[in-house]
């Protein structure tokens, strides 16, 4: 059960849902060969040197070689570890493969895994109905350093904290942390008369309007991926909780709600702007790739995405001859904005490790969050700075002066107001239920059924889903 309910791609970005770079096996053998790099050079000293494996859900090139590339430096300054970094090709098989040694006694001190199955993280039990998973602010246990790496736990930018944190405890260490935003190609904008980024549904509407008259207008206006998490997204901006008991925050949630006003009202915006050419489809479910493709081309003037690719984005305008722009998901401007939710992940640390191999483990987060590598993880990839210290740091370098448009995630994550539906929902089978909204949002574009009738059967799944993991884990 917990399995399958974790099968499917996460919130984030093209590389975290379509690069998968290699199979499990073979990415698990190139990174035991290139284990190696990551020892102390004399032989003895690797020999005793405990092991910290710590299995990430990223293969390309950039996330990948910068997580070994840390992991190298610690295993320097601390001889008596040895971090060996596996890459997996996706979120859900990171955690199938972890369940498997898990059972076998063998599992990864170091788990990373996305925010849409916190739920499931602390209700996973080992065969003997022990938590998988420990706390890590229980296992930090108050210290201000361990190993002699600054503890930087409490400097977790506030809108990763109140996700994570759950009865007062942040059960796993922040990592890539990612919003939606909107890219804008101001090369096409500024044609059709339009200076700034549209803020609204309203004002897409409009700006839509301008850009698809224009002589040599694109295709379409706009595009972004079909995947639940914008659903969750739009639901956040109106201030409408996805699941009772608070977001599933001040008790377990029983009940979500698919079919609520809001809902009803975002999916039928973005049905009517397909309907009227301005949005495109790609055909494909949760396809970042394709839709980021046709931003790239020039195809459409807008995409909504994640902030975990400002970087690439921006960079890609610029070697193909167009200015991009970052700002906020647009918003329906007929009611009060309250803001938008997180994406992306974090890492999960095993239970049942001995001390020494807890302090490795706990060692080696914080220092990988540390303020100068949570910097220039933010550099290059667009996730935010995960601690404060690393945006202070940011701040003082210059680097939002010089690229503005990774400023924007952040702001908008600190803009939101401190209420259970900017926060986000913790709930069971939760990737199961976004996959239930991704195929009705589907049917709606494509087989242009209606949104309520369509949404009210939506409403009728997700909630058996619900059902379903409560009656095993509630």
């Amino acid at each position: 059960m917990l399995a399958a309910a974790c099968g499917s791609d996460d919130s984030g970005s093209s590389s975290e849902t379509t690069a998968a770079a290699s199979e499990t096996t073979a990415a698990a053998s190139e990174t035991t060969a290139a284990s190696d790099d990551s020892a102390a050079s004399d032989d003895s000293a690797a020999t005793e040197a405990i092991d910290i494996q710590m299995w990430i859900a990223f293969s390309d090139d950039a996330r990948l070689n910068f997580t070994k590339d840390r992991a190298a430096e610690f295993n320097a300054k601390q001889p008596g570890y040895n971090v060996v970094v596996t890459s997996f090709d996706s979120y859900n098989t990171v955690f199938e493969q972890a369940q498997l040694a898990i059972d076998d006694g063998n599992p990864p001190e170091i788990i990373h895994f996305f925010e849409a199955a916190t739920q499931e993280a602390l209700d996973a039990t080992d065969s003997n109905g022990d938590p998988i998973f420990k706390s890590v602010t229980e296992a930090v246990a108050g210290r201000t350093e361990i190993l002699g790496e600054p503890v930087v736990l409490d400097d977790v930018v506030s809108a990763a904290t109140k996700y994570y944190t759950i009865d007062g405890s942040l059960y796993s260490m922040p990592w890539n942390t990612s919003s939606t935003v909107m890219f804008s190609n101001m090369d096409i904008l500024n044609a059709a008369g339009i200076t700034e980024p549209p803020t609204t549904w309203q004002g897409i509407e409009e700006a839509c309007a301008a850009i698809l008259a224009l002589a040599d207008a694109p295709d379409n206006c706009i595009t972004w991926p079909n995947h639940g998490w914008w659903f969750e997204q739009a639901m956040g901006q109106a201030g409408q909780d996805l699941a009772n008991n608070d977001n599933g925050r001040s008790g377990r949630a029983t009940e979500v709600f698919l079919n609520s006003e809001p809902a009803i009202e975002y999916i039928q915006w973005w049905s009517d702007l397909e309907d009227s050419g301005d949005y495109v489809y790609t055909g494909t479910q949760r396809d970042w790739a394709g839709t980021a493709a046709a931003f790239s081309a020039q195809n459409v003037a807008m995409l909504m995405y994640s902030s975990s690719d400002v970087t690439i984005i921006t960079e890609d305008g610029a070697a193909n001859g167009f200015e991009v722009k970052t700002s906020y998901m647009p918003y329906d401007g007929d009611r009060p904005y309250v803001g938008n939710l997180i994406g992306g992940a974090t890492l999960w640390m095993a239970n049942g490790l001995t001390p020494e191999e807890e302090d490795g483990a706990l060692a080696f987060m914080n220092f990988f969050s540390n303020p100068d590598n949570a910097a220039l993880w933010h550099q290059v990839t667009g996730y935010i700075p995960i601690t404060n210290a690393a945006t202070d740091l940011l701040e003082v370098e210059g680097w939002f002066e010089e690229s503005p448009n990774s400023a924007v995630a952040s702001a908008q994550l600190n803009d939101a107001a401190d209420t259970p539906a900017s926060t986000g929902a913790l709930l069971g089978n939760f990737v199961a239920i976004r996959d239930v909204v991704t195929i009705a949002i589907e049917d709606i574009l494509v087989n242009n059924v209606d949104v309520k009738t369509r949404m009210d059967s939506a409403q009728a799944e997700a909630q058996q889903q619900l059902d379903d993991y409560n009656e095993l884990y509630g």
